[in-house]
């Protein structure tokens, strides 16, 4: 038993109303990656039931569907292309590839029983298009190094991911439940879902070796879902037929500690900046004065309590306030100064431009020293041909 490809053509233009039977898949939404075939047009074959496909009945197949038609728990012939086709007790198997590559006629020749009972012949459906929206989230915090804060974070993602049917017939032996007629992604995600998991804890912590900051996390799915690839891909599509499209992360959390240890550093940056420490330090001054006004005891005992306080704290704050100017005012003068290099054409013009100002000669390029340690004066290393810098 087969399937032939139907004619296109056909009287009138209605080429389901010449069959005996045309069949189609059932309900396939955005979720449902696998289903049986349902009869939309019954013929003259009514003592049979619907499990069995009539000679000269005709299978319909949409785009993005996949089509195995079952007979006795044996697959006998498949389809990737969509259109019509005909079943013929008398053909031999078609194999029609479509879209998908050869690999699927050598996992066919592999693999030819479903794991049906042998009573019942069948048409099954199975989607190949993405699979969205299959929701993720990590019950234990995952561990990351951090380059930029040098510390050891802990964070949480949730998020979605997505996969795609790559091989068919694998996926319908590998991934389908047995005697199975639908299956919505949900119904098998959850034996996969501790798989996707670890392959996302070496995925992110393949991105903390690379640099990544944990900050950018969050925007970096599209590469996470190749650093997911990377790691599952050949698991599951040589397993399962089956391989990881996209990984969105929604939202990421830290756990208290990471947190305290990331306020930390972001204001230990903040405060190397001398004009934020002398803000630091006159707010605190302020704060202090505003605190002696509102004294319970008086505003005069709080002044004189801050009084006895700045004598204590003002050499200090005196002092710390002298070193911030002191360090601004050196950044500023760093940044003023730009001292030019000099240059003596061979009129005697000195010169501070890439051309003479009197005669109008370019200035000559020096020798430079290549990251081989080689010096020249060309543009290329004689050593080991790196262009001049």
């Amino acid at each position: 038993m087969g399937i032939v490809k139907a004619l296109t053509s056909a009287i009138g233009g209605s080429l389901a109303d010449q069959w005996l039977e045309v069949i189609e898949a059932g309900n396939m939404g955005d979720q449902t990656i696998f289903t049986s075939g349902v009869k939309v047009r019954k013929g003259s074959n009514t003592k049979g039931t619907d499990n069995t496909v009539s000679d000269g009945s005709v299978i319909h197949v949409y785009p993005n569907q996949f089509m195995l038609l079952v007979d006795g728990g044996k697959v006998i012939d498949y389809t990737g292309e969509p259109g019509y086709f005909t079943v013929k007790n008398s053909s031999m198997p078609s194999l029609f590839n479509g879209q998908l590559q050869e690999a699927v006629s050598e996992s066919f020749d592999r693999i030819r029983f479903g794991g049906q009972t042998p009573t019942a012949q069948k048409v099954y459906f199975i989607n190949l298009q993405e699979i969205k929206g299959i929701k993720f989230g990590t019950p234990n915090p995952i561990n990351y190094f951090d380059q930029f804060y040098n510390a050891e974070l802990f964070l949480r993602a949730h998020g979605t991911y997505s996969i795609k049917v790559a091989d068919p017939i694998l996926f319908y032996a590998e991934a389908v439940p047995k005697n199975a007629v639908h299956v919505e992604v949900d119904d098998i995600n959850e034996q996969y879902l501790s798989e996707f998991l670890e392959a996302l804890q070496s995925s992110i912590n393949q991105m903390s070796a690379d640099g990544i900051r944990i900050s950018y996390v969050a925007s970096k799915g599209r590469e996470l879902g190749q650093y997911m690839a990377d790691v599952l891909d050949d698991q599951w599509r040589s397993g399962r037929g089956m391989e990881i499209q996209s990984v969105g992360i929604a939202s990421i959390s830290y756990d208290e500690e990471s947190k305290a240890l990331i306020q930390m550093r972001n204001q230990g940056a903040m405060l190397s900046d001398p004009g934020v420490r002398e803000g630091y330090v006159q707010g605190a001054a302020a704060r202090g004065i505003e605190a002696a006004g509102s004294n319970a005891n008086g505003s005069l005992a709080g002044f004189m309590g801050m009084g006895m306080g700045m004598n204590t704290a003002g050499g200090f704050m005196g002092a710390a306030s002298a070193a911030n100017a002191n360090q601004m005012q050196m950044n500023q003068a760093a940044k003023s100064a730009s001292p030019q290099e000099t240059w003596t054409c061979s009129c005697g013009s000195v010169n501070t431009g890439k051309f003479c100002s009197e005669c109008g000669s370019k200035k000559p390029e020096g020798p430079w020293t290549c990251g081989c340690g080689a010096v020249n004066t060309g543009k290329f290393c004689a050593e080991c041909g790196k262009p001049r810098p």
